[in-house]
């Protein structure tokens, strides 16, 4: 039997490419649990949209685009109370287990094959409430694999951890495709079901030895009088939403589309009040805490539109694959859904390229012209769209129309999401350093929802607009970065950070 050590390793000398054996164990569970999530993404817009004659929901592609908009929403608004659970309930090792195990069942319910959409919605909200546990812990198990002194050891872990997320991201779409082609897609979503129940299974098994003592214990485990009290709260928070929902339903104007509505104006809400609790409560903020906030409020904000955008592709894009695309790559025939693979694999190819630019660049390359070459980028990923939905007027076009686009968003991708967390990390106030790691991700989670709401624009735009308008709005937001970032820069006494790579 091993044990951990205080370095990370094992007694018996046993690797994963030079780094703990226990990153294996993580790897393999994050691999696997990207796999549910991407394969499910990569069918989930194109089944709601099928007729019920063809075992679909027969939705339309505006309310399904705004469903799997809010489905993205809360993935990464959950986070925040998931992360919550672990430091003062569960601790990391067991949340991230019971995160799987919620994660897996609810992709056993949408694996039912009923005709009511009962145990659709019922997985969805089982896989938001599982991801919410896994997702922003087992990534603090990685951390906890090493000692606090080990920093260059950490991130070449976090990287081959980042790997295993991408490899997962981009096997996914191809194999749970290929499983729903023909509308088989509860076997799709059963597909997805086995992948996490595989990364249970190697969690478990592996985390006996490699995982002992790390993440066992709350950070600051809750009373037993408070853990009881919190509970009512929950108990009661839960009552309150299900009593509203029924006296919506009730009253015959409840819809999916005002339903999706109503949430996203929620989760708008979120960041306005957070910010507004930071700024005006009484929190002893210094004059330079609240310059530095301000200047976050804005890249928040550019961060949003570029998500806004940028997690278009399980539903706008897919569809445009799915209705405009002649699916064949280099003779090849492939499914829609197989499109949702060009993603990770460009990231997994274009990540050491711009790892190495941002070391050679260093400090004169700043936050602001990141983020605002990333809107730009994901702008001109649209201006493509354009050009493309123009000429699919006339019939499908070629499939490397979309390897184009995502290989434009890729390179923006590649600018904003590896500074997010360590610019909200260093722009926030002393008082909120630990809240304010979760910032990053409601920023996330706004683009997704408001994301989702534009497909109500195809009602009144035809698709060469509806790209150009966003395109427009986000290369503004980017020039606009540009111009102000001596003055941003300023405002946040920005100094060069460490580049790690993103996690998503």
């Amino acid at each position: 039997m091993r044990d951990v050590t205080g370095d990370g390793m094992t007694d018996g000398g046993r690797t994963f490419f030079g780094q703990p054996w226990g990153l294996a164990t993580l790897f393999g569970t994050e691999m696997w649990e990207r796999f549910s999530w991407y394969g499910l993404r990569a069918i989930l817009a194109t089944f709601m949209v099928a007729s019920p004659a063809r075992d679909g929901l027969g939705l339309s592609e505006e309310t399904a685009q705004a469903v799997v908009g809010i489905y993205g929403a809360l993935i990464y608004l959950v986070a925040l109370p998931g992360g919550w659970v672990a430091d003062r309930i569960l601790g990391a090792r067991r949340s991230v287990f019971w995160g799987g195990f919620v994660i897996m069942c609810g992709h056993i319910s949408m694996a039912v094959p009923v005709p009511s959409p009962a145990f659709v919605w019922l997985g969805l909200l089982l896989i938001v409430l599982g991801t919410g546990l896994l997702k922003p812990n087992i990534s603090v198990m990685v951390g906890k694999l090493y000692p606090e002194d080990a920093d260059a050891r950490r991130d070449a872990g976090f990287s081959l951890f980042y790997l295993g997320i991408n490899l997962g991201a981009f096997f996914a779409p191809i194999v749970v495709g290929r499983l729903a082609e023909g509308d088989r897609w509860h076997l799709g979503f059963g597909a997805a079901a086995v992948g996490m129940a595989l990364g249970l299974l190697q969690y478990v098994i592996g985390g006996r030895v490699s995982l002992r003592g790390t993440g066992d214990r709350p950070g600051e485990p809750l009373p037993p009088h408070e853990l009881r009290r919190y509970g009512l709260i929950a108990a009661a928070g839960v009552t309150g939403a299900v009593l509203a929902l029924g006296a919506w339903a009730a009253t015959g104007t409840f819809t999916l589309g005002r339903f999706t509505a109503v949430m996203t104006a929620v989760i708008l809400a979120v960041p306005v009040l957070y910010f507004g609790y930071i700024m005006l409560g009484a929190h002893g903020l210094t004059e330079d805490e609240r310059t530095r906030m301000k200047a976050y409020m804005w890249l928040f904000a550019a961060a949003a539109i570029f998500w806004m955008i940028y997690d278009l592709a399980p539903s706008k894009l897919l569809f445009f694959a799915q209705n405009n695309i002649d699916l064949s790559l280099s003779g090849i025939p492939i499914q829609a859904a197989t499109t949702q693979a060009f993603n990770p694999l460009l990231i997994m190819i274009f990540v050491p390229v711009f790892a190495a630019l941002w070391v050679r660049l260093g400090d004169r390359v700043t936050t602001s012209q990141k983020f605002g070459f990333a809107l730009v980028m994901v702008g001109l990923s649209f201006v493509v769209m354009a050009f493309a939905a123009r000429l699919a007027e006339s019939g499908r076009v070629s499939v490397w129309w979309l390897v184009l686009v995502y290989l434009v968003q890729v390179f923006g991708e590649l600018a904003i999401s590896p500074v997010g967390l360590s610019v909200t990390t260093k722009l926030a106030p002393h008082a909120f350093k630990g809240q304010m790691l979760g910032v990053w991700f409601i920023a996330v989670s706004v683009g997704d929802a408001v994301g989702g709401q534009t497909g109500r624009l195809g009602a009144v735009l035809p698709d060469p607009l509806y790209y150009l308008l966003l395109a427009a709005m986000a290369i503004a937001a980017g020039l606009a970065l540009l111009v102000f970032t001596r003055k941003l820069r300023a405002m946040m006494a920005e100094h060069p950070d460490p580049v790690a790579p993103p996690i998503r």
